[in-house]
C-alpha cells in the first residue's frame, strides 16, 4: 500500500493538531512497513527527504509572502504532484484550501478526507469568506470516496446535511507521565498557583470572555495566555488587558515537555474553543491531568460529559475562578485521563485509520 498525506504544513510538528496526527500516523505506518509519503512545505524547518521511515516531498508554499491565499497554492501543488506517483491511497486533512483542486486528484486513487470542523462558522471569516467555505465543504464531500469525522457532532451533520456516511475516528493524545515541576520556573509560576488557557487567538476560542471573567473576579492568580498573539485579534487583546499584572501572554510556545507541565501543575484550565470536532489541545489538557473550565457545546460536552466545568459568559468563569478549588476535583481529572487511555490513544487511532484504508482497497 502506497499511501500519501497531504492538507498540512509537514512534519515533524511545529504547528497544530493536523501536523501532529499526521507525524504520529506516518511514523506509524512506516513502522508497519507500508510505503508512506507526507507533503511538507517547502520552507518547513525539516528539510531531510526522509522522518523515522517516512517518505517527505517538500512543495512550494507561498503562504510567507501572501498570507492565508497561499496556502491554496500549496496545496495545488501537492495535488499536482500526487498525480506522478501512483499513490494507492491520498489522505487528505481538511478540505479548506485543498477542495476546490479535488477534479485534480488521480482517478486512480482512493481519496479519503478528514472534514474537519466546521469551519465556514468561525467568526473571524467575512460572510463571504463563510460562504465559500460552505462551497468548499461540499466540494469535499463530493470529491473523496471516504470521510472521516473526528467527532460525532460532525458525523451527525455530514449526515443530515449531505446524506452521506463519515467513518467516525477520534483525535489522539499522549498520556503525560513524567512531571518536572522545575520547569515551572521558566514562566516564574509556581505549583497550582496559576491559571492557563491554551488557544489561537481567534474569537470564537473566547479568549476575551475568560479574561474578562477573570478580571472580574479580581483574582490575582496569574494566568498564562499560550498562543501565537502576531495578529489584529491579539493586538486587541494585548492591549485591552495590558493594565492587568496578572496576565501574562506568553506567546506560542512548541515545546510540548512544557506544554504539558504547565497543563498539569495549573489550578484551572481555560479551552474557549466552540467550533468544530475534536480539538487536540483538548485531549492534550486531559491527557496532562488538568482540571478543566471548557464552553458550553457540543462538542466539548461530547469529550467531557461530566468531568469538567462549564461556561458561557465572562460571569461564568467569575463564579468558577472564586469557587472552584483545583484539590477537590481529582477524580474528575482522573476520569478524563482514563477516558485518554480507553478512547483517545494513539494506537487505537493509527490502527482505526488502518482498517478503513484497508477496507477502502478491498
Amino acid at each position: 500500500m502506497k499511501i500519501a498525506i497531504l492538507g498540512t504544513r509537514g512534519i515533524p510538528n511545529n504547528y497544530g493538531g493536523f501536523e501532529q496526527f499526521a507525524e504520529c500516523f506516518a511514523v506509524y505506518l512506516a513502522q508497519q512497513k507500508y510505503e508512506v509519503y507526507v507533503y511538507n512545505s517547502h520552507n518547513h524547518v525539516f528539510q531531510e527527504k526522509q522522518y523515522r521511515g517516512v517518505h517527505i516531498i517538500h512543495q512550494y508554499d507561498p503562504e510567507d509572502k501572501m498570507g492565508s491565499a497561499g496556502q491554496f497554492i500549496y496545496d495545488l501543488n501537492c495535488i499536482l504532484d500526487s498525480r506522478k506517483r501512483n499513490f494507492d491511497i491520498i489522505l487528505q486533512l481538511g478540505y479548506t484550501s485543498s477542495s476546490i483542486w479535488s477534479f485534480l486528484f488521480p482517478k486512480k486513487s482512493t481519496i479519503i478526507t478528514n472534514m474537519d470542523g466546521l469551519e465556514w462558522k468561525r467568526t473571524k471569516y467575512s460572510k463571504t469568506t463563510q460562504k465559500f467555505l460552505k462551497f468548499a465543504e461540499q466540494k469535499a464531500v463530493k470529491g473523496s470516496n471516504y470521510l472521516i469525522a473526528d467527532s460525532l457532532g460532525i458525523k451527525q451533520y455530514l449526515q443530515e446535511k449531505y446524506n452521506v456516511e463519515a467513518t467516525y475516528i477520534a483525535y489522539g493524545a499522549e498520556p503525560f507521565l513524567k512531571q518536572k515541576e522545575e520547569l515551572l520556573s521558566v514562566y516564574n509560576v509556581e505549583k497550582n498557583n496559576y491559571n492557563l488557557l491554551i488557544a489561537r487567538f481567534e474569537p470564537e476560542n473566547n479568549i476575551e470572555v475568560i479574561l474578562e471573567g477573570i478580571v472580574d473576579s479580581k483574582d490575582d492568580k496569574v494566568v498564562l495566555v499560550v498562543g501565537n498573539s502576531n495578529n489584529s485579534f491579539g493586538n486587541h487583546l494585548k492591549n485591552k488587558f495590558s493594565s492587568y499584572q496578572n496576565i501574562c501572554f506568553t506567546g506560542g510556545i512548541y515545546n510540548k515537555e512544557h506544554l504539558d507541565n504547565l497543563r498539569y501543575f495549573s489550578k484551572l484550565y481555560f479551552h474557549g474553543h466552540s467550533v468544530g470536532g475534536t480539538n487536540p489541545s483538548l485531549l492534550e489538557a486531559m491527557a496532562a491531568k488538568a482540571l478543566i473550565v471548557a464552553h458550553n457545546n457540543e462538542f466539548n460536552r461530547a469529550i467531557l460529559q461530566e468531568n469538567a466545568f462549564y461556561f458561557s459568559d465572562a460571569a461564568d468563569i467569575k463564579r468558577l475562578i472564586e469557587t472552584v478549588k483545583r484539590t477537590d476535583h481529582d477524580q474528575m481529572v482522573q476520569d478524563n485521563f482514563d477516558t485518554i487511555i480507553q478512547e483517545f490513544n494513539w494506537n487505537k487511532i493509527n490502527e482505526s485509520y488502518l482498517r478503513l484504508f484497508e477496507k477502502s482497497l478491498q
